[in-house]
Formats: C-alpha cells, sequence, structure tokens
C-alpha cells in the first residue's frame, strides 16, 4: 500500500477526432451550425499560439518529454509547460480504465521523482478513443515586455531557449545527466508555430472543447489540415468513462467521429522543424503521444 499512497492522483481529460470534412465550414473557418447547436459552442473562440522547441534529432521528444511555448489570448505573457509522458499499457476502447496499468505508469512516474511530494506538477491521464497515457506537467507562467493580454504571436528561437532555459525545472534538467535539458534547449530549434482556436461549449451538463488546429499537410510545405478535436475534463476515473463511453456513441451515431487517437504533439513534431524522421511516420520514440 505504501507505492499506492505515495502516487500522484491524476485527473482526467478525455479527447476524441472529429471528421473536419463534416463539422467545419471551410467557407467560415468555423465550426459548422450543425455542431455549434450540438455542443452549445459561442460565436467567438479564444486563441492559442503553441510552438514545442527540440534538437533537429529529437533528442528530447524521443526521452518521452515536451517543452511548449504558449500564448493565449485574453492572457498576459507566455505559459511555460515542460510535460513527460508515461504509456498507460493494454488499454481497449470499452469505456473503462483498467487501475492496474494506470498504477504501473504512475509507479514508473514515482520512482522517476514524481510522487506526492511534488505538489509543483499535474499528473493527467489522457483518454483518446484506444490508447490512455500518463502525463506529468509543470507549468509556469512568464511576463516578457508588452506581450499582453490582446497581443498575439510566440518568441524567436533564441528567445523561445532562453525563456525555457531560465524557467527550466529540476527534474526536466537532470533527466538523463546533470544539465541534460540546458544542454538540449541550447540546441533546440522551434517546431512549429500552430495558431489554434478553441470554442468553450456544453453538452449533457459536461464542459467540453472544441479546437481546431491547422496543422502542415504531410505532403506540402504551405498547405494545412485541419485536426478538430473534441474533449473533456473531470477528476473522476469512474465518470470520465461512463461519459467516454457516451459520447463516443453520440459522435458515432452523428457520423463525426475518426475512429482513431488525437497525435496532434506527434503531427507537429512530424511536419515541423527541420528534418523529417526516417522510416513511417511518427514512429519515434518509445511512448505514447495523446497531446
Amino acid at each position: 500500500m505504501a507505492n499506492v499512497k505515495s502516487t500522484m492522483v491524476p485527473d482526467f481529460e478525455v479527447k476524441f477526432l472529429l471528421d473536419a470534412t463534416k463539422v467545419f465550414d471551410p467557407a467560415s473557418s468555423k465550426p459548422n451550425d450543425i455542431l455549434r447547436a450540438a455542443f452549445k459552442l459561442p460565436e467567438k473562440p479564444s486563441r492559442m499560439d503553441v510552438q514545442f522547441l527540440d534538437t533537429p534529432s529529437r533528442e528530447i521528444y524521443n526521452a518521452g518529454w515536451s517543452p511548449r511555448i504558449r500564448k493565449i489570448e485574453g492572457e498576459s505573457g507566455y505559459e511555460l509547460t515542460y510535460k513527460k509522458r508515461y504509456p498507460i499499457i493494454d488499454h481497449q476502447a470499452d469505456g473503462a480504465i483498467d487501475t492496474g496499468d494506470l498504477l504501473t505508469a504512475l509507479t514508473v512516474a514515482r520512482d522517476d521523482g514524481f510522487d506526492t511530494t511534488e505538489t509543483k506538477y499535474d499528473a493527467q491521464v489522457e483518454w483518446g478513443f484506444q490508447k490512455q497515457t500518463l502525463s506529468i506537467s509543470r507549468k509556469k507562467k512568464v511576463k516578457k515586455g508588452t506581450v499582453g493580454k490582446k497581443e498575439m504571436g510566440l518568441p524567436g528561437e533564441e528567445e523561445s531557449r532562453k525563456l525555457l532555459g531560465d524557467q527550466i525545472p529540476g527534474k526536466f534538467d537532470d533527466w538523463s545527466f546533470e544539465k541534460w535539458g540546458t544542454s538540449l534547449l541550447s540546441q533546440a530549434v522551434i517546431y512549429g508555430p500552430i495558431s489554434a482556436e478553441r470554442y468553450e461549449g456544453r453538452w449533457e451538463g459536461v464542459e467540453v472543447d472544441v479546437e481546431i488546429w491547422p496543422i502542415r499537410s504531410k505532403d506540402t510545405d504551405t498547405g494545412t489540415e485541419n485536426i478538430v478535436e473534441i474533449s473533456f475534463k473531470s477528476d473522476n476515473g469512474n465518470h470520465a468513462g461512463c461519459t467516454q463511453k457516451v459520447l463516443g456513441e453520440y459522435l458515432t451515431e452523428k457520423g463525426w467521429l475518426v475512429p482513431s487517437d488525437s497525435l496532434k504533439t506527434q503531427l507537429i513534431m512530424d511536419r515541423y522543424g527541420p528534418q523529417e524522421p526516417d522510416g513511417d511516420e511518427g514512429a519515434t520514440g518509445n511512448y505514447t503521444d495523446m497531446a
């Protein structure tokens, strides 16, 4: 029981991919009226500019980490996130979570130093159509110059390295060896940026977010494809599982569901930055990316 008590207690974020051709109006670049009505979406979204930093060979990502800079409309300065991911193995899309598999992931994270004494880190189960991932995140807010609530845009490469390096948390910095993170960030390049939109809605008493991410197309350097995702959060695993099942059935009935997992971070890492990975797209790393 000592191991159970010392592991972090996660919340849950359930995510589904939606078919952009059926829920997105390309003429207005917004969700169509049917989707808007179904989830009580507002007319105006909030905007987010996002970029990741990594070495050209993606050493940080391949170690399961993702350092990110985000500018959110309506908030001053930048939000920095350092996220570590752990796979939750053998999950099946049955509307339930295997507590044994989750405990295994939490125990691995605990052995890496992410335990109940780490109050500055947040644990979350990212729950997709089939796969689940445990993510451990440290977020920091930095106010920079005149970057106010209304201004959008992200810093360039040199400034991004400095921002993430100046705020670097110890666990990320000393992950493989002392100053591992500092060393890799000094060589890092930008993957992105992406300008996304978020619509905050409601469905069956549950607060939901619909996000639209225009990500560079696989086959062209100039075109983009819209990744449309719906998500909700819950502090309770049983509630998350039951709602995941009902929402998935509803989206399937409407013909909106894409029966695969959302892999935004992986797509960004594959399609931005200085080089493409060898072999099949998304084949890097030994963990599950659900962001």
